[in-house]
């Protein structure tokens, strides 16, 4: 309303604002569209339940853990490796998910996989997206900094460079919008792989939980604390999920018929 009202000051400010809206309107719809937010292929509201209370008393642990013996490095620690899994999930998940999904294979049987396959190709090309975006962000920056490096401000004329400029500029605002919009679904929904299998997600967790606590591990050392407590707080968060995620696999056998060999 104050852009309308402050119009013949503020017109110069429509274009990009516009531009904008409409970029991340359209990498947002095509996210959406690869990467639905339905994440389980069987909803069961008891298992929802006891992850949720898991990762509660699992973030309350933590943080009882730093106020006892952590030092104020403890904490800044804990604040680097939350941010190194948020850049870390995405790549992690790829590399692990065609390892489970080869094991799923191996232990289904012909019929089983002929439908698999259908369904893998799916999400290799919403995974497929993702790592494209991911890697053509880089090279837009990369050509973007060098073509600004090729401008001559000193010659009468600055030639098509900065056409080249706002080319390349133009793809990379969507695909940055894009990236936004779709790594939260792509995360949760493990690259649509749910799709592939009922029980694939929960084994992915399984593996990506013990994956993490290595990597926590070899960055960050041992947590704050008497050796048992040092022990119990890195083997106790994996085994708990471990815990967790059997159980899921065990309701979906019983109850919905959904099995690991078959």
């Amino acid at each position: 309303m104050w852009l309308v009202l402050l119009a013949p000051c503020t017109w110069f400010a429509f274009p990009p604002l516009m531009l904008c809206y409409s970029f991340a309107r359209s990498a947002r719809i095509r996210a959406h569209r690869l990467f639905p937010h339905t994440h389980r292929a069987v909803e069961d509201r008891h298992v929802t339940r006891v992850q949720k209370v898991r990762a509660w008393t699992a973030a309350a642990m933590s943080l009882l853990l730093l106020a006892v013996y952590g030092k104020p490095e403890d904490v800044a620690e804990a604040q680097e490796q939350y941010v190194m899994r948020l850049v870390v999930t995405p790549p992690l998940l790829l590399l692990s998910a065609p390892v489970v999904i080869a094991v799923l294979f191996r232990w289904a049987s012909a019929e089983t996989r002929s439908a698999m396959r259908v369904r893998v190709r799916a999400a290799l090309r919403s995974a497929g997206w993702y790592v494209g975006a991911v890697t053509a962000v880089p090279l837009l920056g990369g050509a973007i900094v060098l073509l600004g490096r090729d401008q001559t401000p000193s010659s009468g004329s600055a030639g098509a460079a900065p056409w080249l400029i706002l080319a390349a500029a133009l793809p990379l605002a969507w695909l940055l919008f894009f990236l936004g919009f779709a790594t939260g679904p792509a995360v949760r929904t493990g690259f649509n792989t749910a799709a592939v299998h009922a029980a694939l997600p929960a084994l992915l967790t399984g593996t990506l939980v013990w994956e993490f606590a290595a990597i926590s591990l070899l960055a960050g050392g041992l947590p704050p604390g008497p050796p048992v407590i040092q022990a119990l707080a890195v083997i106790g968060g994996p085994a708990s999920v471990t815990a967790v995620v059997w159980w899921e696999i065990s309701r979906l056998r019983t109850r919905y018929g959904v099995a690991l060999r078959a």
